[in-house]
């Protein structure tokens, strides 16, 4: 077993509809016209209810801020992210005042995600929330995620970035919390010293059982 000199916070998430900035407004169409207005309804109190509880295994965590580092899925590196997160946040992003809560504490934001794979990824949802807008059959919305090569899809591209910027952006001693959606995996992706923690299972699945603790 690896002697962990790191520690990572493993919180899968699901994206509200405030975190899809412009594409919020197609996506919440694009899904009541698939599933209908009380399924629609149904699904943001589960979403609101997973938060709650996220929020509240977060903030009963002792921490020492100050050797906190903060990832986010869908946060760029840019330069800008203390901008990017609370904008978010006054946008009513439960994800975002969360984390601006944290940050607010001493914990260090980082750009998590390589800007190039994220505006593939807005440009691949755009196409599809334009298909559907156009009543073209599901059959005919071909999935553009091998673009990236025949090593992997572009989401196992985003994992393999996000877990290599991790890798090499968490220092001994600092503890990471990692917000992430839930389709997400790092599973051997991550150094072997670092410790995941994972505070929501048994919800969720988990990787190497030697990295895994919880």
């Amino acid at each position: 077993m690896a002697a962990f000199q790191r520690t990572l916070v493993y919180i899968p998430i699901v994206h509200t509809q405030s975190d899809m900035g412009g594409l919020g407004k197609s996506v919440q169409r694009a899904t009541i016209r698939e599933l209908g207005v009380k399924a629609w309804r149904h699904k943001m109190r589960a979403v609101d209810q997973m938060w709650t509880e996220i929020e509240r295994v977060v903030e009963t965590m002792q921490l020492a801020y100050d050797r906190v580092r903060l990832y986010q899925d869908g946060l760029p590196i840019s330069g800008k992210e203390d901008a990017i997160v609370r904008e978010l946040a006054d946008r009513g992003s439960r994800n975002h005042r969360l984390l601006l809560r944290l940050m607010e504490k001493g914990a260090t934001i980082m750009g998590t995600e390589s800007p190039e794979m994220l505006l593939r990824e807005y440009e691949q949802v755009k196409r599809s929330a334009g298909r559907r807008r156009a009543g073209r059959p599901k059959s005919h919305e071909t999935s553009e995620a091998d673009a990236w090569g025949s090593d992997g899809t572009l989401l196992e591209r985003r994992n393999q970035f996000i877990a290599h910027r991790i890798n090499t952006t968490l220092k001994p001693g600092e503890t990471g919390l990692l917000f992430i959606g839930m389709l997400h995996t790092l599973e051997n992706l991550l150094d072997q010293d670092i410790q995941v923690i994972c505070p929501m299972r048994p919800a969720w699945p988990v990787g190497n059982q030697d990295q895994w603790k919880n």
